[in-house]
């Protein structure tokens, strides 16, 4: 939130400490562009993908959650439903 704009390498991800539809879910208030919002589940299984448009009220995934992965819009096709994914150095 309140930054002017993101890098196309930045991002941020976001932890909970068990799968979760609420916990993991985000708003877009004050955020001034859009983001790729990618879920993943304790399993490392991307559970759900969005392109979160910017100012909008609340975005939810479709199944539980427990990481948040908010990246820049063009990075959006690299992510699967399905599909594993392994964090390094994060």
């Amino acid at each position: 939130m309140f930054r002017p704009h993101l890098g196309l390498d930045e991002g941020l991800l976001l932890t909970i400490g068990k799968d979760s539809r609420a916990d993991s879910s985000i708003h877009m208030f004050f955020v001034p562009f859009d983001l790729a919002v990618i879920w993943i589940n304790s399993n490392m299984e991307v559970v759900d993908k969005v392109i979160a448009k910017s100012w909008r009220p609340a975005y939810f995934p479709a199944k539980a959650a427990r990481y948040t992965l908010e990246i820049h819009p063009d990075h959006f096709n690299e992510y699967e439903i399905g599909h594993k994914v392994e964090f390094q150095n994060a």
